[in-house]
């Protein structure tokens, strides 16, 4: 069976997207092992350390993130691009990732079955 893909586009705060996204990607763990997750453009944001989202009165929802690998959930791509473009560093993740060139990222989310963006 191909893998399922989630596309986090969306800052973090201010929109409800990311949120969303992350509580479908859990929903789903629960029926599928094989989940592909990609952030691009800003949804690169959702991904960094020492976000403070009480400041600006929003829901921290970030930290879940480090839930992913209690759900078996490995297969969480960046793209190269996005983080250059926002001065974002590998070491500026929260979790674990895998940095892809856009034409990488591009042929992983091609493999995935069904893609759902946020």
């Amino acid at each position: 069976m191909k893998p399922l893909g989630f596309v986090f586009r969306t800052a973090p705060h201010g929109v409800t997207a990311g949120r969303e996204g992350l509580d479908a990607v859990l929903a789903t763990s629960a029926y599928s092992e094989d989940l592909h997750l990609f952030f691009i453009g800003d949804g690169v944001f959702q991904l960094l350390k020492n976000q403070q989202p009480k400041t600006i009165l929003s829901r921290d929802y970030i930290a879940t993130f480090k839930m992913l690998a209690l759900y078996d959930i490995d297969n969480i791509f960046v793209c190269q691009q996005s983080l250059a473009e926002r001065g974002i560093t590998e070491d500026d993740m929260l979790i674990d990732v895998s940095v892809l060139s856009p034409d990488a990222l591009t042929e992983r989310l091609q493999t995935c079955q069904r893609v759902l963006s946020f």
